[in-house]
């Protein structure tokens, strides 16, 4: 029997027989019940305390896709709400516009609003201003809507960072184990929006340094962890990156070009530069850990 790895773990030929027994103990369980009850078997939970269903059943089938297991038929195919997600519907804002030194604009508000009122709102800015369009964040996720004298001035989004990246990894020094530990530890910065009538000299620095110094007390308050560092892509065919130079953040390298989803070595997308912000000078103690 072979040994297989998924998502960092070795799953060995007792693994593989102790799923075989638990299907057979249960005949009538469904594939989310058996991969609840193996999630608790092996106490395979996230750093919250929710167990690891999805990536379970992500283990099991692909165990009963190469033979070594054979798991009870779809009970129930639900319908994905995601799969036809309707585009956000545009919003009327007033477009007149904001021109004048930083001061004049003080102070900012920056509102978290996901999974509040304001969300739509915030979807539909980037949906209609920002160049790459409005895209769903995946795993876990905050969004900004930056206000002064009552009207939005700019949009932020941030993601859970990509588990493989070459330059940042190299920049951090962790090894393969830390990095798979603690990658909730880091923040991509995957939007970043000022309105094209906003015309204030300095307002993007300003912006990512106000972010810095509250984002990780944001994200342990909905997720119950904190950040260590922040990341983003820049295009270098398209900008400089000069705001995050000016708010301190740091070139990493570069990207290959190629992407998650590539099968090659040969590069599929325009290549673009890494930047990194750490957000405690300790980062790279904090990270390295794997205890």
């Amino acid at each position: 029997m072979s040994e297989f790895q998924y998502r960092g773990r070795a799953i060995q030929s007792a693994d593989i027989l102790y799923i075989r027994e638990l299907i057979s103990a249960h005949p009538n369980h469904s594939r989310r019940s058996l991969s609840r009850k193996l999630c608790e078997a092996w106490q395979w939970r996230q750093p919250n305390g929710t167990l690891c269903d999805m990536v379970c059943r992500g283990l099991l089938l692909m165990l009963d896709r190469a033979g070594q297991i054979t798991l009870p038929p779809v009970a129930y195919v639900r319908r994905n709400p995601l799969a036809k997600r309707a585009r956000p519907v545009p919003v009327l804002l007033d477009q007149t516009a904001i021109k004048g030194p930083l001061r004049d604009l003080q102070p900012l508000e920056f509102q978290q609003v996901r999974r509040t009122a304001e969300e739509g709102l915030f979807n539909s800015l980037l949906e209609q201003h920002h160049y790459l369009k409005y895209e769903q964040p995946v795993g876990e996720h905050l969004k900004y809507v930056v206000w002064a004298q009552q009207r939005p001035h700019a949009c932020l989004a941030w993601s859970s960072a990509p588990r493989h990246l070459g330059s940042r990894d190299r920049y951090i020094g962790w090894s393969s184990e830390a990095r798979r530990r603690n990658i909730r530890f880091v923040a991509y910065n995957s939007r970043f929006l000022i309105l094209p009538w906003v015309r204030v000299p300095h307002l993007a620095s300003h912006i990512l340094s106000c972010m810095a110094a509250r984002i990780s007390e944001d994200w342990q308050h909905l997720y119950g962890h904190p950040l260590y560092f922040l990341e983003t892509f820049v295009d270098p065919e398209r900008f400089r990156g000069t705001c995050y130079r000016a708010a301190n953040w740091v070139l990493l390298g570069k990207t290959t070009g190629r992407g998650k989803q590539s099968n090659s070595y040969v590069p599929n997308r325009s290549i673009k530069e890494v930047l990194g912000y750490p957000l405690t000078k300790r980062f790279r103690e904090l990270l390295g850990r794997v205890a």
